[in-house]
């Protein structure tokens, strides 16, 4: 990668950072807002609800649009657009103001990260993608890793406060995305896509015809599979780690502060070297493996260190299979980045509306029930990464 190059990516880092740093700092103060209003536990459902519709429907539409108008303008105006919303949600006192926000906030969220990883995409060579993504991830990570905790500790001043400040960290990111990045007119920042007009809006049948290719389709099944699984796995972990194993709170916050250190290492420092030694598919293939194997120990080990263990492997493994799907997509096509990623967000946004509500609903039936559905989904993907790889023969 050229200077140039690692500049931009450094800036979209630093802004994905920043942006999910402010989307994570609301985490801790939700119950505050549901007691403070009287709002329904349904009511607190439908937000979080909005956020992830708003993000499916327009991930893909954000994503091509970027195609055509360049990736710099979607960036800024996905930045400014989430500030905006936080400062909504911070002077709102009625559940539609509190809505509005949480839905422009699920825009913001399709603008900003499928535009992200399309610009890595376009900027970087086959050989360094894989590196850059990794990072991006690990961005993305971070931010809503630290988030949480500083979040709880601004609520202690005013429970709205941590919204004020999300909302300013999204107009610092603004700015530096808005006079650090460069013009679209530079070459170097322009989308790679061969034939912007051809969309599927307006009926471009070779694009359409792409994303319906056998290996496309099995990619973007396994990308609905990797975030039901792992949202039907992360929404219930606490309850279920709580009601079957006894875990304190102590327990559970020491398992997700050691996911957040270990999945920063990996993904910072390991993720390229492991796509140099085995390829995507091989990832991918042993990160559905570990992670079924790992649900298999949370179900049935009773021993508490062993649990986290066993815990800590399938949080790493989903950790690690996001960028690897994320980056063999991207090479899978030379064009239309934007729609591809928009495609990825918007799946990603359906298994994690649909995973939840699945794994809630089982989880009252029986308590091994959420965690068996999510066992065979992984092992069919497991076992469709060996097709995969001789469709991508095929596709070569």
């Amino acid at each position: 990668m050229t200077r140039e190059v690692k500049k931009i990516i450094a800036v979209v880092i630093c802004c994905e950072f920043l942006i999910c740093l402010g989307m994570s700092l609301i985490f801790p103060v939700m119950p505050f807002i549901k007691n403070e209003y009287h709002f329904s536990a349904f009511d607190m459902g439908v937000m979080s609800s909005l956020f992830a519709f708003v993000q499916f429907v327009a991930s893909p539409v954000v994503g091509q649009t970027s195609d055509k108008m360049g990736r710099k303008p979607m960036l800024v105006w996905g930045l400014l657009i989430f500030s905006l919303a936080e400062f909504v949600f911070a002077l709102a006192n009625q559940l539609w103001l509190f809505d509005i926000s949480r839905a422009v906030d699920g825009l913001s969220a399709a603008m900003f990260v499928p535009t992200s990883m399309a610009l890595a995409a376009d900027l970087t060579s086959v050989k360094d993608r894989a590196k850059v993504i990794g990072w991006l991830s690990a961005a993305f990570s971070g931010g809503l890793i630290l988030g949480p905790g500083l979040g709880g500790i601004l609520a202690n001043i005013n429970y709205k406060f941590p919204f004020w400040v999300a909302g300013i960290l999204g107009i610092i990111s603004t700015l530096v995305a808005m006079f650090l990045l460069p013009s679209d007119s530079d070459e170097r920042f322009k989308s790679t896509t061969d034939n912007p007009e051809g969309n599927l809006l307006s009926g471009g049948w070779v694009q359409i015809k792409k994303l319906l290719s056998p290996v496309m389709v099995t990619l973007f099944l396994m990308i609905f599979i990797m975030s039901f699984g792992l949202a039907g796995f992360e929404s219930i972990y606490s309850l279920y780690v709580n009601e079957v194993h006894n875990f304190d709170l102590q327990s559970i916050a020491l398992v997700l502060t050691l996911n957040g250190i270990i999945s920063l290492i990996l993904q910072v420092f390991f993720f390229d070297r492991m796509v140099q030694w085995w390829g995507e598919i091989r990832v991918i293939r042993y990160c559905f493996f570990a992670s079924a194997i790992g649900t298999v120990f949370v179900i049935y080990d009773h021993s508490h260190w062993q649990l986290i263990v066993a815990t800590l492997v399938v949080f790493e493994a989903f950790d690690m299979l996001r960028p690897a799907i994320t980056t063999l997509l991207t090479k899978m096509s030379k064009d239309n980045q934007g729609l591809l990623n928009g495609v990825n967000m918007s799946l990603t946004s359906v298994g994690n509306i649909v995973g939840p509500l699945i794994s809630g609903a089982l989880l009252d039936i029986n308590y091994q029930y959420p965690y068996w559905i999510v066992i065979v989904f992984l092992m069919g993907s497991f076992i469709i990464t060996f097709g995969l790889q001789h469709l991508r023969r095929q596709n070569a």
